[in-house]
């Protein structure tokens, strides 16, 4: 299984995984699941990085790079196609960050793990 991972599950899995329902962790540590982080993590985590709401131990070209490295993930770039999809979605959502992604697993095929509420009202396959 192909599984997109929301920016939130990303972090907690590297710092709180006791956050992550049962089943996401599961998902995340089974060899026979691709996991992808999207640019769009990256790009979410400079802003909040850059305007102090999400302290790292390192800055985040450091600290996302070293991890993507170490943990294997699979880079997911950003599309025209997958920015032109975000007008296709219903409001459900505002979260412009969260959209992207809801766009990119559409887009894509793959499940997206998340444990935000919000995304549940979209038709994609989730964790």
């Amino acid at each position: 299984m192909k599984i997109l991972l929301d920016t939130h599950v990303w972090l907690w899995w590297l710092t709180e995984p006791e956050r992550l329902p049962a089943g996401i962790q599961a998902a995340l540590e089974d060899g026979e699941n691709a996991l992808y982080l999207s640019v769009v993590t990256s790009w979410e985590i400079a802003i909040k990085y850059a305007v102090g709401k999400l302290p790292l131990p390192e800055p985040p070209a450091a600290f996302v790079g070293a991890r993507l490295l170490r943990d294997g993930l699979h880079t997911l770039h950003i599309e025209h196609r997958h920015a032109l999809a975000v007008a296709e979605l219903p409001l459900h959502h505002h979260d412009p960050f969260d959209r992207l992604l809801i766009a990119q697993a559409r887009g894509e095929s793959m499940v997206l793990a998340t444990v935000d509420p919000k995304i549940k009202a979209y038709d994609l396959d989730l964790l």
